[in-house]
């Protein structure tokens, strides 16, 4: 029997990881598939081994496991297929397939405008600022880079900058300093999924910031495109399951 399990990334504060089991119990309900179970990589439970042997508790034979991660960097391409291989060998009965992080997608870029038109700020000649997590993986810089050039020409903003709040540069405060005596508005958009501590840290940085041309949105967040390229993506790998691409 098919079954899914779902893995967040987890949050020390507990809103988060509440915001990811509404969305995800949400996103169960556009799919027909009889066992799904959710988990969470760190920082919260069920664990992605407890997750795997709910499935397998409740009849699965075959587990699509699906990251609901944003880009591919170290979760999506080490830590997850470390446990997956892991659970192979404890469940050899079991097929394991896995799919693909959210990754650059129209939809995405289409949610990024909507939290900067949020602010409610009238606007020319605006530039935004996208942040990510941050990772050692040169490919999601590269893909951020992406999705800032085409929220860039899509929507006709003077520039679209990124920063990463750890990891390789330019980082957060490069950025601030760099950037002090801009006078343009600048739309910061944390390219996040959900509330958590980083959130709260960029809030913290921009405290005592003084250009106040600048203007925090929210966060990417989990939004109806969100869902839609997720179910996106959880088709595409139970397609390539039934057709045993995988």
């Amino acid at each position: 029997m098919q079954a899914i399990l779902y893995i967040a990334h987890g949050s020390r504060v507990k809103a988060g990881v509440e915001q990811a089991i509404t969305f995800l119990k949400s996103v169960q309900q556009e799919i027909d598939i009889p066992i799904q179970e959710i988990s969470f990589l760190e920082l919260a439970t069920p664990t992605i081994a407890e997750g795997i042997a709910s499935c397998i508790n409740r009849g699965a034979t075959a587990i699509a496991i699906v990251p609901i991660l944003l880009l591919a960097a170290q979760h999506a391409k080490h830590d997850i297929p470390r446990e997956i291989d892991q659970a192979k060998k404890q469940h050899p009965q079991v097929r394991f397939t896995y799919g693909e992080p959210l990754g650059v997608h129209e939809l995405l870029i289409d949610t990024i405008q909507t939290r900067i038109l949020e602010a409610r700020i009238t606007f020319s000649n605006a530039s935004v600022l996208l942040i990510g997590r941050g990772s050692s993986d040169p490919e999601v810089k590269s893909d951020l880079a992406k999705i800032a050039a085409r929220l860039r020409d899509k929507y006709a903003y003077e520039a679209v900058d990124t920063c990463f709040l750890y990891g390789m540069g330019p980082t957060f405060e490069e950025w601030l300093q760099q950037e002090k005596n801009r006078t343009n508005q600048v739309f910061i958009v944390p390219y996040l999924l959900f509330t958590g501590i980083l959130r709260q840290s960029i809030t913290r940085r921009l405290q005592d910031y003084e250009n106040k041309n600048v203007m925090l949105c929210e966060s990417l967040g989990y939004d109806d495109n969100v869902k839609k390229v997720l179910v996106e993506r959880i088709y595409q790998l139970l397609r390539f399951t039934k057709e045993g691409v995988l």
